[in-house]
């Protein structure tokens, strides 16, 4: 695993017992699972991820307002209408 940093994962019970068990009968850490578990988890959609982030790169065209419109989820008419954003 790269790095040494950790960091909490909160999950419901349920997922909780779900990984328990399989952790348990893998004979893997929970840590060793939920970490293999997500790499196959974007393995799998690999196409879908690839395709988000096309669509989001799309969206940028080099100015703050893209570039926050991209992360606030509002378009640049929304923000032209809050005040907009200096352009450095």
């Amino acid at each position: 695993m790269a790095g040494s940093n950790v960091a909490p994962l909160k999950v419901d019970s349920e997922t909780d017992r779900l990984i328990s068990h399989g952790a348990h009968f893998l004979h893997v850490t929970k840590k060793e699972f939920v970490a293999q578990a997500v790499r196959v988890y974007l393995k799998v959609r690999q196409a879908e991820l690839h395709a988000a982030m096309q669509e989001a790169m799309a969206q940028l065209d080099g100015t703050h307002a893209s570039r926050v419109a991209l992360v606030s989820g509002l378009t640049k008419e929304q923000i032209e209408e809050l005040g907009g954003v200096e352009e450095g």
